[in-house]
């Protein structure tokens, strides 16, 4: 097994085809497929399933996959230990939040330290964050728990009670609250399931001995906030996500004690790459400022 080989099957793998493998590596196609081929023949195994239209990771495939993306990423963390002040000048950062919301003051301070770094956000819910951690497709997450995981290091953001909300318009909206037995009363939006928002509130009411149904699922916090803002339906929200919007009014949910406690959070093997050591600096000392 070579070094060559082993980076032309990564390329092709996270590159989707040899032609894009080739191109990122600044090398031709024939050499590409070349070292893969080498690759399979010498440990009898097929790596991927050729056609004309795509390539597509066998199980050995994938398998080999969560390797050399530990493998590669390792490589990338001594490369940055010694060109820090290069990562730090001209590096990605790749986040994934349940919500951009907590990372507002955080984002601020690093861009105002490292103004040439390149930050990409994505959203999704608790799953999303793990599996991408999991998977080294992203290197700091933002979930709406502390995790019981011993792989992550985490740094706490702040703890608020999940509420409930409905349209200015709703018959709802001058009470200011809401009781958790009288939820299935009215049209609920609630999340996609892995949601850790909408899991805290079924436990919450399940433990009640009240049973949730969601007349809506809707994939996103931005949906559901569409969803109820049109009028008639009641969703959920942890305080700190609220925000401000005119077309909604918030509700505290009476009989339930639900909180979210929103974290920072990487793999503990990432805690020594430079651009994540920087940003969990930065969060950590904002937060000790805070309390």
């Amino acid at each position: 097994m070579r070094y060559v080989q082993l980076r032309a099957f990564h390329y092709v793998a996270i590159c989707g085809g040899f032609s894009r493998a080739a191109e990122a590596l600044f090398l031709t196609q024939p050499a590409i497929s070349d070292q893969v081929r080498k690759l399979e023949e010498e440990y009898d195994v097929l790596l991927f399933m050729r056609n004309k239209k795509q390539v597509i990771l066998t199980q050995a495939g994938r398998d080999l996959l969560e390797i050399t993306k530990r493998m590669f990423d390792t490589e990338q963390q001594a490369l940055d230990l010694l060109s820090e002040s290069r990562a730090l000048r001209a590096g990605t950062l790749r986040i994934v939040a349940d919500a951009a919301h907590h990372l507002l003051p955080i984002l601020a301070a690093f861009r105002e330290k490292f103004p040439t770094v390149q930050i990409s956000v994505r959203t999704g819910n608790t799953e999303t964050v793990v599996s991408n951690l999991y998977a080294y497709d992203a290197d700091i997450g933002v979930l709406g728990e502390i995790p019981s995981s011993r792989d992550f290091e985490v740094v706490r953001l702040n703890s608020t009670p999940i509420i409930a909300f409905v349209a200015a318009s709703h018959p709802l909206a001058k009470f200011g609250r809401v009781s958790l037995s009288d939820l299935p009363d009215h049209a609920l939006v609630m999340r996609e399931r892995g949601s850790k928002t909408r899991q805290k509130l079924e436990d919450s009411a399940a433990a009640a001995g009240v049973k949730l149904a969601p007349m809506i699922e809707a994939e996103g916090r931005e949906a559901v906030r569409e969803i109820v803002a049109a009028g008639g339906c009641v969703g959920f929200v942890s305080q700190a996500e609220f925000g401000r919007d005119e077309r909604l009014v918030p509700l505290d949910i009476v009989g339930a004690d639900m909180l979210m406690d929103e974290a920072l959070i990487c793999l503990k093997d990432r805690t020594g790459a430079k651009l994540v050591s920087a940003f969990f600096k930065i969060a950590g000392s904002i937060e000790s400022s805070s309390l």
